[in-house]
């Protein structure tokens, strides 16, 4: 009985202690997953703490306002004011260049020499045949001086008279044609030395020595460079505009304006220059007229065929907006810029970019004057991105 009871509390105190580590079980893993909970909160809210990110800060501006310049381009040749071809007047062998290739060279200056021989033979000679030809006339003279007053006594006949005349007028012809050979040999002479027409920049001599030339032969060119001439062609409704006789668009003034010159690198060249002419007729194939320019040239720093853009200050635009032009971001052949909204916020914007001015960039169209635009810090945002707007100051470009 007693062995009985003893059997029985153990069984009770095993089922008690049983009991005890399976509650104990359960409060561990209700720890546990209240531990795990709590640390998944803190990770997440650590999470959200690092999505929120600061807020970007930006300068804005606002656009200024005024009138500026209204200009207009378009593309350049060069050519010499004037252009010599160097061709010789007779034919002959080349026995000297005197000249240095690509130098300046003045009016009359010898560039080539031409064997003169043969011309200083025909020169000889024609002058040998003049002087025979002025003996012969004197002779003539002679005759008529001496028988015309014995016609008069009636001691020679007069047909003899008649003759001597005729033959002193034919040694006065001999001797005039011999007077023109003798000019035109000496001419000859002197054209084999071949002299520049103009003052310019001689070119590249286009033949050797010893090579045999005539008048079809080009030996080389001289350009008159100081000053030179731009030819740039105009739309045929620009040439109306520009003549006021054209009733759509805005007049421009193109005549009366000092054009300026943009190199092919895109340096502004120094000296502007003025308007000589205009074409007779506008091209049927491209519908344009050429105008001439001429820009002053010292130091013959410009030459012919050159290439750039004349820009011609055409009008002026009535309250134009302006901003920098670090705040106009070019893409895919547009023009946009960030706009700071009441909400603080960016929007980006599509523009019409205009005239530049300096620094600053004018605005055709898709700004207001009240807009806050970024001026710096553009690349640091996005449609949508909140920013902490900075106040710029933009200074208006002096007129």
């Amino acid at each position: 009985m007693t062995h009985a009871i003893l059997i029985s509390a153990q069984k009770g105190s095993t089922q008690s202690i049983a009991t005890l580590l399976a509650r104990k079980h359960s409060s561990l893993s209700m720890l546990a997953l209240l531990i795990i909970l709590a640390l998944a909160l803190c990770a997440c809210g650590r999470s959200q703490a690092a999505l929120k990110l600061p807020d970007t800060e930006v300068l804005v501006a606002t656009p200024i306002q005024q009138d500026v310049p209204v200009h207009s381009e378009w593309v350049a040749t060069l050519d010499g004011y004037v252009n010599a071809e160097i061709r010789p007047q007779v034919s002959g062998y080349i026995i000297g260049q005197e000249y240095k290739e690509g130098a300046f060279v003045r009016k009359n200056q010898v560039l080539f020499e031409i064997d003169p021989r043969p011309f200083q033979a025909t020169l000889d000679r024609a002058k040998g045949e003049l002087a025979q030809a002025e003996a012969q006339l004197s002779k003539s003279t002679i005759d008529v001086e001496r028988d015309t007053p014995l016609v008069a006594q009636k001691a020679v006949p007069k047909e003899k008279l008649d003759n001597e005349i005729q033959a002193r007028r034919a040694a006065e012809a001999a001797v005039a044609t011999g007077k023109a050979a003798v000019e035109r040999a000496a001419l000859d002479l002197g054209w084999t030395n071949v002299t520049s027409l103009v003052d310019g920049i001689a070119g590249i001599a286009e033949v050797q020595m010893g090579n045999l030339v005539g008048p079809t032969s080009h030996l080389t060119s001289v350009s008159q460079v100081d000053p030179i001439k731009v030819y740039f062609p105009v739309s045929e409704q620009e040439y109306l505009r520009a003549k006021h006789v054209s009733t759509t668009g805005q007049p421009m003034n193109l005549f009366d304006s000092s054009p300026e010159l943009i190199l092919a690198d895109g340096t502004v060249y120094p000296h502007n220059g003025h308007i000589l002419l205009t074409d007779r007729q506008v091209d049927p194939s491209t519908g344009t007229i050429r105008l001439v320019a001429a820009f002053p040239n010292p130091g013959n720093i410009l030459r012919p065929g050159q290439y750039g853009r004349v820009r011609i200050q055409t009008s002026f635009k009535k309250n134009a907006l302006l901003v920098p032009q670090s705040a106009v971001q070019e893409l895919q052949g547009g023009y946009q810029v960030a706009v700071v909204g009441a909400d603080k916020k960016i929007s980006i914007r599509p523009i019409k970019a205009g005239e530049k001015i300096g620094t600053l960039w004018a605005i055709d169209a898709g700004l207001n004057p009240a807009d806050q635009v970024v001026v710096e810090g553009l690349g640091k945002v996005k449609d949508g991105t909140a920013v902490v707007p900075k106040a710029a100051q933009l200074q208006a470009r002096e007129r």
